[in-house]
């Protein structure tokens, strides 16, 4: 009977040997989906196959179902707890499912069972960057590269938290130590054009900015056709497009005159809710959805490349405001609502696009505009629009905020509201850029580590002259931002 047992168990073994050769062969010919069948028939044959178990969460992660890869780690780690592979590409779903907390303590058992495993102190240094909790970031970071001195993305991301700590020297020092290992890294290359044009590096970093479409996952842009260099149009046109956010478009929509002065009739795609506004430009002869069909041009050029093609610096940004302007139609009919209230008159926004990779760290809730409510005279009104309008109705009636923003159609309508306003005070979305635009008293209140384009250390903004910046002093630091904004309103309001 033993012999009986033994000679069953060898041939079970032998199979379960051939499935896991099978499956892994297909695995490495890049034919993800038999080789997920190819698991799944393993596991149909033993539940507790932990090996199975754990490259089926690999193939899952890497087809992006992130909710299941996560699943099947935690079974391959209940059959085999002491895999340090499978906690640490855990905590990399974990932190894509927003569990950061959770992520950090999967990180930590990869390190507890292999102290000396790279990536799981690379991963580590990414939950707690994600968390700005920076000098730790830094340190595993640091401890990676100890481990394994060439790894560039590594390097690079000790970069990005230099970066986020404001200390642009030593970011560009790792991202040129990345670099040095693999020149030709597009997101690594990226990241170095942002520092270049956080530190105020304009000609540099604009220059680089042709790196973003060639990261993984990058949206390539909409339209194609010959370029423009730059020289004379003699009457031809010249399609002006890109596909970044409508702050984005405001903001370098700017360049349309100095287009048009080259002799070129400038028409341009965009997204709906600019259409109205952006024609009404300077320098634009037409604009357009950019999904509607598109009208005959001679020439195309992305707006984000523009700064690069007339050798923008801080001292030559094209900065005269207004260069967008409400319809007057739009502005007379808005002032029976708002501009016939008695007061300091402020538009507020809150809320930026969730979709945004940064959105959780520069939008803020609608509470934190309750002190300022409280100023005497005071009066709010919101410019709000979409996401986050709901926190209106869940004040329960706390303090006062008047809903403008869900009444508006589209910027153009947006732009009348700030006309008859005496201030906007936003995060950093398309709101703020409209009001600068405009040349509106606005306020920003920014996140800790903002974007490039606000640079550092400095309340004014190069872009916009009627623009002041209220940074955070340190992560998630709200409340002090909004304790000065107060402060600087009560005087404003005084007046």
């Amino acid at each position: 009977m033993a012999d009986s047992v033994s000679g069953s168990l060898a041939v079970a073994g032998a199979r379960a040997r051939a499935d896991h050769q099978s499956a892994e062969a297909l695995l490495q010919a890049g034919d993800l989906r038999a080789a997920e069948a190819a698991y799944g028939s393993i596991l149909a044959r033993d539940p507790q196959d932990a090996q199975a178990w754990y490259l089926l969460g690999w193939i899952c992660q890497s087809s992006r179902r992130i909710d299941e890869a996560a699943d099947h780690y935690r079974q391959s780690l209940r059959f085999d707890p002491d895999n340090p592979p499978a906690w640490n590409n855990l905590a990399a779903a974990l932190q894509q499912l927003d569990q950061p907390d959770e992520a950090e303590r999967c990180c930590r058992e990869a390190l507890r069972i292999e102290p000396a495993y790279a990536d799981a102190h690379n991963n580590l240094g990414n939950t707690l960057h994600n968390r700005g909790r920076f000098a730790e970031a830094s340190a595993c970071y640091e401890r990676a590269l100890e481990i394994e001195p060439r790894r560039d993305d590594v390097h690079h991301n000790l970069g990005n938290t230099h970066r986020a700590e404001g200390r642009l020297a030593e970011a560009l020092a790792c991202y040129e130590r990345a670099l040095a290992v693999s020149p030709e890294r597009p997101r690594v290359n990226f990241s170095r054009a942002m520092a270049f044009l956080q530190s105020g590096d304009l000609r540099r970093g604009f220059a680089e900015l042709r790196w973003q479409y060639l990261c993984d996952g990058a949206v390539a842009p909409f339209f194609s056709g010959p370029g423009w260099d730059g020289a004379p149009l003699d009457g031809r046109t010249i399609l002006l497009h890109d596909h970044q956010g409508l702050g984005d478009m405001i903001q370098f929509i700017r360049y349309a005159p100095l287009v048009a002065a080259r002799g070129g009739r400038v028409v341009v795609a965009c997204s709906r809710p600019l259409n109205r506004l952006l024609k009404r430009c300077d320098g634009v002869a037409d604009a357009f959805h950019r999904f509607d069909e598109t009208p005959p041009y001679d020439h195309q050029r992305v707006l984000m490349s523009l700064p690069d093609l007339f050798g923008t610096t801080l001292e030559t940004v094209p900065a005269a405001v207004p260069y967008l302007s409400a319809d007057p139609v739009d502005v007379a009919r808005w002032a029976d609502d708002v501009g016939a209230e008695a007061g300091f008159k402020i538009g507020i926004a809150w809320q930026g696009n969730p979709g945004h990779d940064k959105d959780r760290e520069r939008s803020f809730p609608i509470h934190f505009f309750e002190s300022l409510a409280r100023v005497p005279g005071v009066r709010l009104f919101s410019l709000q629009k979409g996401y986050g309008v709901e926190q209106i109705e869940g004040l329960k009636g706390r303090f006062s905020v008047t809903d403008l923003g869900s009444r508006t159609s589209d910027m153009l309508d947006t732009a009348a509201v700030i006309a008859n306003l005496d201030l906007v005070i936003a995060p950093d979305t398309a709101v703020a850029h409209l009001a600068g635009a405009l040349g509106a008293p606005v306020w920003v209140a920014l996140p800790y580590a903002p974007d490039w384009r606000w640079m550092l250390g400095r309340e004014d903004c190069p872009w916009y002259p009627s623009m002041r910046l209220f940074r955070q002093p340190g992560w998630g630091d709200w409340p002090s931002v909004f304790q000065r904004i107060h402060d600087a309103a009560e005087r404003l309001a005084s007046i």
